[in-house]
């Protein structure tokens, strides 16, 4: 890659890579404003509009289902046009619904719209992409890093400041000013980052996918196994309808739900015929060795990274009522004691890319899965007789491995197959979000400790398979420039 020397990154830089870095982690938290605006003024909007308590649970679905094939729409998308103009037109679009939704004035039309935001949460995708194309494999951990926990902090971000913000608004529609502010800046600064970045540096080229609809796989194998992977995501899409029926929160009925179900298996086998019809080719012939990727590379991040920020999300959703059950706390003192979680982002993801640049990327993530699978069996054993510092201290040791985690799998993600690098973090990041699906779905079975000992198990396993099948990325990848001529682009 040309201009891409591999001296230290200069964080305090607004210059070149560093200056991309830096107006796209801010995208990235915005974004992650925008989609979480809702939470912290959640009782307030429920007593203004009159909503039920199932009302309010099915908004906290909705506002996550969407994201899960968006990530995957959203990968092809960046890797077809570019991520600026993908961001840019993200942030353009959800700022547009942001402000819709603070319009509302009934339930149907903010669920639709809190539906329809969920989309701006496949924004993470498209910084991977960039910032994958501006820093070279001996930076690329840690810049991932920083993208992915700096950005992510806007979750807690909007928790804060909400609030302060709808208060000075004033009024009863103190918080629809709030939320349409948000709207406002993500609009304002989707013309800044489109004005401020480019694809790639000077002379680089942006290699795009030869088609769309699908990845492109190596061999006859990856090609199942590519299929078998896009299953768990459509189940988890499943499992968000089944809890939306008439058995759970009873917002949609038996028929909607049979409709939605027919309509996933529809999409699957869709999905499955574009997998087939992008590779169809391989039937006949066999990709030159120099083009070659390893699907199973993709597939263990999968999995990484749903036990990664899968229970991150999970925890962060039930971690303060944990509080406030177990000791007896007041609402805001458990909501402040667990949002130490969420805020060891700030550190825990770019450490984690960090030590994956250092010391391996391999190596990295089985220690952080070891890591994390032990934290949460630490968990699992919190109850009334602790010490409530001690149970803080644990859930922030517990959340570095997972966040460290994060930043390890997001590591490794640009250096498998550059092309198609906005498709990969599509699917990586998807899974992510089918995690917290399914352990949200356990909890609501079973008892907090339970829920911990459930992931725990789940990392464990997902160890194990990183240990048997995640290779260290070695050598060089290809990519054809325009003129057909290679590039080799270095990832070790």
């Amino acid at each position: 890659m040309p201009n891409q020397p591999t001296s230290g990154l200069k964080l305090f830089s607004f210059k070149g890579r560093t200056k991309v870095l830096h107006l796209t982690w801010v995208a990235f938290f915005i974004s992650f404003f925008v989609w979480f605006n809702h939470a912290p003024l959640m009782a307030t909007m429920r007593d203004a509009l009159g909503l039920s308590d199932q009302e309010v649970k099915a908004l906290l679905i909705m506002n996550v289902a969407l994201t899960i094939p968006a990530r995957i729409i959203i990968g092809m998308l960046v890797d077809k046009v570019g991520p600026r103009i993908t961001y840019s037109s993200l942030l353009m679009v959800s700022g547009a619904l942001c402000i819709l939704s603070s319009l509302s004035q009934t339930f149907e039309m903010l669920a639709l719209t809190r539906f329809l935001l969920g989309f701006v949460g496949a924004g993470f995708v498209i910084g991977i992409r960039m910032i994958g194309e501006w820093f070279p494999a001996k930076q690329v951990g840690v810049a991932e890093g920083i993208y992915g926990g700096w950005g992510n902090f806007g979750s807690a971000a909007a928790a804060m400041s909400l609030p302060t913000i709808a208060i000075l608004y004033g009024g009863d529609d103190g918080w629809r000013y709030a939320i349409a502010s948000t709207g406002v800046v993500a609009m304002v600064y989707s013309v800044i980052y489109f004005l401020s970045v480019t694809d790639t540096p000077e002379g680089a080229t942006y290699f795009k996918p030869n088609k769309v609809g699908a990845m492109e796989v190596s061999s006859r194998k990856d090609m199942l196994l590519y299929a078998l992977t896009k299953l768990p995501l459509f189940l988890a899409m499943g499992v968000l309808t089944w809890k939306l029926g008439p058995d759970n929160l009873a917002i949609i009925n038996t028929a909607a739900m049979l409709i939605i179900y027919v309509s996933l298996g529809v999409l699957y086998l869709y999905q499955v015929m574009h997998i087939y019809e992008v590779n169809k080719h391989l039937l006949d012939e066999d990709v030159p060795e120099i083009h070659r990727y390893k699907f199973k590379q993709v597939a263990v991040l999968n999995l990484a990274y749903l036990v990664t920020f899968g229970s991150e999300l999970a925890v962060v959703s039930m971690l303060p009522m944990f509080f406030q059950d177990t000791f007896g706390l007041s609402i805001i003192m458990a909501g402040l004691l667990a949002s130490g979680f969420a805020f060891m982002n700030l550190v825990a993801r770019p450490g984690g890319g960090l030590l994956s640049d250092r010391f391996g990327r391999r190596k990295t993530l089985l220690i952080l899965l070891g890591g994390l699978t032990i934290g949460y069996l630490v968990l699992s054993q919190i109850d009334s007789t602790w010490a409530v510092w001690a149970a803080v201290i644990a859930t922030m040791v517990c959340s570095f491995f997972v966040q460290a985690g994060e930043g390890a799998v997001f590591s490794m993600v640009p250096l498998i197959k550059r092309r198609m690098t906005g498709q990969i973090a599509g699917n990586v990041g998807a899974n992510g979000n089918v995690g917290a699906v399914c352990f949200l779905t356990v909890l609501s079975f079973v008892s907090p400790q339970i829920f911990f000992i459930t992931i725990a198990g789940s990392a464990a396993v997902v160890l194990v398979i990183t240990y048997k099948f995640l290779d260290e990325p070695q050598g060089h990848m290809a990519e054809v420039l325009p003129d057909g001529t290679v590039e080799l682009i270095e990832v070790s």
